[in-house]
């Protein structure tokens, strides 16, 4: 198959859960065999959309980029004004003002649904990756009726899904691609009327032998043990709560237990000895820092699959995760693998629990690497994918006939 993806920035050193997915899956698909290309911004940053790369045309672990440059870069105190503003009235917000929130949100790249309008027929399937940027809701909106088109919403209970600025985008694509059971549930509950969908997961891939010690002699951790954080640094994914609970615990209950957060940060951090930023590391480092943890924490409100909570799976380490994240929360109980926790108190006995009984920890991390091979293995994953974009383009065809 000839497929295009499109999506709000992508690169090897873009770290959003988006754009790593949307990686994945193009160079899977381009190793089995099909003709894929991506369709994406010269924007390296979600925070401005700055023009980072240059446009045109790169090849890429087997995948030809194709860049456009954004118009405008997003001016940040106009968009949280606005933001503020048409989140406090949800579906009651004037539809020409939640559109000038899309644009101004961005990024604004005019010249992407122009390209797609003239080029789009070239391809069996087009492919957005999450709802929730002007790159989906204006290059779904130029193609639909006309073109195959799936969508990966990677949708969570956000406050943005609530504008009625979706209804109609919801309803565009000829299918879904959804992460986990929870994600196909909302959409569903929120959209009952939108097309079908396929939970396909995302494949994790099992490592064979990773060890510690190379995160460890980086970050001058010896042999103490620590929770670890990882991805951006930043209050809108509970970094600021996990931060605020972790020195309440440890003040509490004085030990040799550190937090170590790896990814760039967003927000202020406290000068203790017992929390260590790590910064933005090279994958070996973080697979290295996974393999070296207690366990991982995951204390976002919003997720749609976490690929963090699946990659220490699949290295055999236990996890906290929010458990008010219904994602989170259905990963903790189909594995048996990782402790659910909501409010302070139920954060620090879990963090006792596993700072007491190491052997807690390892028993647990084994349930979740099995976890991973049960259910998110990569050949399975494409094999179902590759199934749905079929479908996709298939049912395409002959609705034109």
């Amino acid at each position: 198959m000839r497929i295009l993806y499109v999506i709000q920035r992508y690169g090897k050193d873009i770290a959003g859960g988006a754009e790593q997915h949307c990686r994945e899956f193009a160079e899977r698909l381009s190793g089995r065999g099909h003709d894929v290309e991506v369709l994406t911004t010269c924007a390296t940053s979600y925070v401005d959309w700055a023009n980072d790369y240059r446009p045109g045309i790169t090849h890429e672990r087997g995948v030809v980029v194709r860049r456009v440059p954004v118009a405008r870069k997003r001016d940040g105190e106009l968009f949280g004004r606005l933001n503020a503003r048409l989140l406090h009235r949800h579906r009651l917000a004037p539809v020409e003002l939640q559109r000038e929130w899309m644009r101004t949100q961005g990024p604004y790249a005019p010249a992407l649904p122009r390209w797609l309008r003239r080029n789009a027929s070239a391809y069996d399937c087009i492919v957005f990756v999450t709802y929730l940027y002007w790159t989906t809701w204006a290059g779904l909106s130029a193609l639909a009726g006309a073109h195959p088109t799936l969508l990966h919403p990677t949708a969570h209970a956000e406050p943005p899904l609530r504008l009625s600025l979706f209804d109609e985008l919801f309803h565009l694509p000829d299918g879904f691609a959804f992460l986990t059971p929870e994600e196909a549930a909302l959409v569903a509950s929120r959209f009952p009327s939108a097309p079908a969908g396929e939970v396909v997961g995302m494949g994790v891939a099992l490592p064979t032998s990773t060890k510690g010690t190379l995160f460890r002699g980086r970050a001058g951790l010896g042999r103490e043990p620590y929770l670890l954080y990882l991805g951006r640094v930043d209050p809108a994914k509970g970094a600021a709560e996990l931060v605020d609970y972790f020195v309440a615990y440890k003040d509490r209950n004085p030990s040799n237990l550190k937090l170590v957060l790896v990814g760039a940060s967003v927000m202020d951090l406290p000068v203790r000895p017992d929390i260590v930023h790590a910064g933005f590391v090279e994958d070996e480092v973080r697979d290295s820092a996974i393999a070296g943890a207690l366990a991982l924490v995951n204390p976002s409100y919003f997720e749609s699959f976490s690929m963090v909570l699946t990659e220490a799976f699949a290295q055999g380490r236990t996890a906290l995760v929010q458990a008010r994240c219904d994602v989170l929360a259905g990963h903790a109980r189909r594995s048996g693998a990782a402790i659910p926790y909501s409010g302070f108190a139920e954060f620090a006995a879990a963090v006792e629990m596993l700072h007491t009984d190491p052997r807690l920890a390892a028993e647990l991390g084994a349930r979740g690497r099995e976890y991973i091979r049960r259910e998110y293995d990569w050949g399975s994953t494409l094999e179902r994918y590759e199934a749905l974009l079929m479908r996709v383009a298939n049912a395409r065809a002959v609705a034109a006939i």
